[in-house]
């Protein structure tokens, strides 16, 4: 087994007891204490995740907005500055490579956050679409590290955190899925608000330097209002009661933005970009995403078999879980579209035994303030 990647923040995260593993080729903490502890403090006041692993890119120069425009499935360049955008980048057949987050930090100048285990294929893939055009592609996320706050006290416990300072726009102001420019210990400090969890939250950039101090600072700052940290089960229970998909369960080469309730994200209407004809034409016969719930304490898992009435296989969980907020399982998976109406009354073979399941739309948890 090839040695696995570590963050900068290895050392705090071994300090403070956590259990690490395997995600994307980074050696990451899956839980400190308690998953179940974990979560709720998100979900009630705040958790603290190291989020180093993703990959980070620059896209600029005077082509970069058309560039993004071609090689995503968004339209880009309508982004205004300070804002971002959820997006996807497509291979030929429509299948997604990559689910991504574009930043537009200037006239000619985009961040682009992508899934860590996708690094090389969106690296490769921006820069043979970059290579007619005068953008620049640079892969930086070896020298920076993320850094993500999330929960209902998230922003009190940034705007407290020492060391933070020049906050533009304050985090007051600050939008939805738009970002704020600062400073750490006088180094540029990049903030967004956005997450992977459901909950408010910010999500945090500075060179890998300067991490373990923020992180210091953030836990300092949090702690008395009930901040923890918080690994990758806990962030895996998050997204699953938002809804929000993960790569290589809900997405991946196989599957079309429709199927994954993605439609939205692209914009057909828009010039050329790959994977374009594809996803406009391809069958509306094709499985697409539901939301499933149980009773009982035994959920189903990635890979469960989803069945009908009749026994007859019909679909295949990509993701379950009991959750903690809602105390009952609950699960996404594929199935046909004809399955797929809210309400309809399905299976999951959980190792040999029938559950009753029904469909329900998604998210499943959806914060109130």
């Amino acid at each position: 087994m090839p040695d696995l990647r570590t963050t900068a923040l290895a050392d705090r995260h071994a300090a403070l007891g956590a259990s690490f593993t395997d995600f994307g080729g980074w050696n990451m903490p899956v839980r400190y204490t308690s998953d179940l502890a974990e979560h709720h403090a998100v979900r009630t006041a705040a958790g603290l995740f190291d989020i180093s692993h993703m990959a980070e890119f620059l896209v600029t120069g005077s082509g970069a907005a058309a560039f993004l425009d071609y090689a995503l499935a968004g339209r880009i360049s309508t982004m205004k500055i300070g804002k971002a955008k959820y997006s996807l980048l497509l291979d030929e057949t429509g299948g997604v490579i990559d689910d991504v987050i574009v930043y537009r930090t200037g006239d000619d100048d985009f961040l682009v956050i992508s899934n860590a285990g996708n690094r090389a294929l969106v690296a490769e893939a921006f820069v043979a679409r970059a290579a007619y055009t005068p953008a620049v592609v640079e892969d930086i996320s070896d020298q920076m590290s993320l850094i993500a706050v999330q929960g209902p006290r998230a922003r009190e416990i940034v705007e407290a955190t020492v060391g933070v300072t020049d906050v533009a726009p304050a985090l007051a102001d600050l939008g939805y899925y738009a970002w704020s420019q600062g400073r750490f210990q006088d180094e540029k400090l990049f903030i967004a608000r956005t997450g992977y969890t459901g909950e408010d939250g910010f999500e945090l950039m500075v060179p890998n330097a300067l991490a373990p101090a923020l992180w210091d600072a953030l836990l300092a700052a949090g702690e008395p209002l009930g901040l923890v940290p918080a690994g990758l089960a806990a962030r895996d229970t998050l997204r699953l009661e938002a809804g929000m998909p993960l790569h290589g369960h809900e997405l991946s080469t196989a599957i079309r933005p429709a199927q994954a309730g993605l439609g939205r994200v692209v914009s057909a209407d828009k010039g050329e970009f790959v994977g374009k004809e594809a996803v406009v034409t391809a069958s509306t016969d094709l499985p697409v995403l539901v939301g499933l719930v149980a009773e009982g304490r035994r959920a189903g898992r990635a890979g469960y078999a989803v069945m009908d009435a009749d026994g007859t296989s019909v679909g295949e969980i990509t993701s379950g879980a009991l959750s903690p907020t809602l105390g009952h399982p609950i699960a996404m998976a594929f199935v046909p579209p004809a399955l797929a109406e809210p309400g309809t009354s399905l299976f999951i073979d959980v190792r040999g035994t029938l559950i009753p399941a029904t469909v329900t739309a998604l998210p499943f948890y959806r914060r109130t303030a």
